[in-house]
């Protein structure tokens, strides 16, 4: 069995995507050979494991065990973190019957490679925002999904998130007045989804800007938050003629990053788009949670603004046809039931831009395993009586 794993494990070290099929294979062995208790036990038991994990991160267990040089007692735990020794004792035990943390005898624990995982500052954001918002949300979602008729939802105003926290407001606005939460979203929204690739490694900026105008907007990045995206532009194509423009909320731009060369302007991308003739209108995991006619909204203002020269750049999941990752379809079902909105398949992501009176072009993948993807989106090709491009 053991020289099995490590063939496995050599295998899992060649390539990420080598690495994501080992990981699926072995969770498919591993499910293949459950009883029926064990079903009941993986799925009735996920909202406990995450309870307790959550515990752990709570009392920075997990940061305790990563940054001793050895195994801590549970005394010596109790004493760093304060809870009660007979308490400790059993989240401990706990902690380690999921992989969590590795126990050592029965009183003494360390870090194991979960534990320095759930150390890493990421890691606690992230499962802080999912424990303190979104389960809220799946918890309520087959009843809200019931009592909508199975049907997709369609208004931010209308999800299960407002029926999770009782509140008329959508998850931004919410957000607002739950300073704690929005912490846990904001710190994971940072720090998540950085691969070593971006799209400026599979897309063809210098062939499509050559010669352009120093005084017109080169690259518009349009709901960007602080800037990162125009900082790694204007690293890139530092030479390139043309502005280079951070969008968003001024609460947002009023934070930027000081780019040299990045003009920062305060714009809802819910109103119209005041650079017009840009070369490259540029969205990165913008539209994927909003609702369909928010995202009709966006797309028209945009077009609005194009001319026969600009490109709309969709930074977004591509999800393929079949066999999409649990992680890439967790993100869908979140879409789901925080916004009316959804993860799209490139056949769905065309009928969208078809709708709004745009063209898909072409879609570069730079991050196969994430299905990251960056869709070149015009208007459309103006066609004669016979069919030829004008």
């Amino acid at each position: 069995m053991e020289a099995a794993l490590e063939q496995v494990r050599k295998l899992a070290t060649l390539s990420e995507d080598g690495r994501r099929e080992a990981m699926v294979a072995l969770h498919n062995l591993a499910y293949s050979l459950e009883t029926h208790h064990d079903t009941i036990h993986r799925y009735g038991h996920a909202h406990l494991q995450a309870a307790i994990v959550q515990v752990g991160i709570d009392l920075k267990l997990f940061r305790y065990l990563v940054e001793s040089d050895g195994p801590l007692t549970i005394q010596q735990l109790s004493e760093k973190t304060g809870a009660e020794l007979d308490l400790l004792t059993r989240v401990l035990r706990f902690l380690a019957s999921i992989g969590a943390i590795s126990e050592n005898d029965k009183v003494q624990y360390s870090a194991n490679h979960i534990t320095r995982n759930l150390a890493e500052r990421l890691v606690e954001a992230g499962l802080s925002h999912y424990f303190t918002t979104a389960a809220s949300q799946y918890q309520v979602l087959p009843d809200y999904l019931k009592d909508t008729g199975y049907k997709n939802p369609v208004d931010e105003n209308k999800t299960a998130f407002q029926v999770a926290f009782n509140t008329p407001l959508n998850s931004y606005a919410w957000f607002a007045t739950h300073p704690v939460q929005l912490d846990h979203f904001n710190t994971y929204m940072a720090l998540r989804r950085k691969p070593v690739n971006t799209w400026l490694s599979v897309y063809p900026v210098e062939k499509e800007a050559s010669n352009w105008p120093a005084e017109k907007g080169l690259y518009v990045n349009i709901g960007g938050s602080i800037g990162h995206q125009c900082a790694q532009f204007k690293e890139k194509y530092p030479h390139l003629q043309g502005r280079v423009i951070l969008q968003d909320l001024s609460h947002s731009v009023a934070n930027a990053l000081p780019t040299h060369g990045v003009e920062n302007i305060a714009h809802d991308m819910f109103e119209p788009q005041p650079i017009v003739g840009a070369k490259f209108y540029y969205l990165r995991a913008v539209l994927h949670n909003q609702s369909p006619p928010n995202v009709r909204r966006v797309l028209d203002n945009i077009k609005a603004a194009m001319t026969p020269e600009s490109i709309l750049l969709i930074d977004e999941l591509v999800l393929p046809e079949y066999g999409v990752s649990y992680i890439a379809s967790s993100i869908d079902m979140t879409m789901l039931s925080a916004f009316a909105s959804t993860e799209r398949t490139e056949a769905q992501w065309s009928k969208t831009f078809e709708e709004a009176g745009l063209e898909l072009k072409r879609t570069y993948t730079y991050y196969p395993t994430g299905y990251e993807s960056v869709m070149d989106v015009r208007l459309p090709s103006a066609k004669s009586t016979n069919g030829e491009i004008k």
